[in-house]
């Protein structure tokens, strides 16, 4: 007897060991629909109502701008609370909480800063923001 066929034989005696020793699978027991309501609700996430604004900054050439830093804040606050940058294809998103407005600006080395203000009281879930980046006359590309 060869090498391989004395080890498909042990294997295959060893499979046959394991599940004559391991117990049978139990059946789950069935639920009343009475007792539904005496579970605990599923949490949802701390992020559930968020609004998400997300966006594409483009260079003045009409392409997409990998690397924007894009900061966000509560209207009329000093302090920038969020902070991101774009992917290679020029895209970012952010969740912020509903119930306010918001300034968004978006500043690469070279080009103009770009702001835009973007309301999350409206009810809606998702906002859409295109900033357009134009080079500052004598700025370092």
């Amino acid at each position: 007897m060869s090498f391989t066929a004395t080890a498909m034989m042990l294997l295959a005696a060893a499979l046959v060991k394991a599940q004559e020793s391991s117990p049978p699978p139990t059946a789950a027991p069935q639920e009343n629909p009475g007792t539904a309501a005496a579970k605990p609700a599923k949490k949802k996430s701390s992020h559930a109502y968020d609004v998400l604004i997300r966006g594409t900054v483009f260079n003045e050439k009409a392409l997409s701008f990998p690397g924007v830093e894009v900061r966000i804040r509560v209207a009329g606050e000093k302090k920038y609370r969020w902070e991101t940058h774009t992917n290679s294809r020029g895209e970012f998103a952010v969740r912020v909480p509903p119930g306010a407005d918001y300034e968004m600006l978006a500043h690469v080395r070279g080009f103009a800063d770009q702001k835009h203000t973007v309301s999350a009281k409206n009810g809606e879930d998702e906002e859409t923001v295109v900033f357009l980046m134009q080079p500052v006359a004598g700025g370092k590309r």
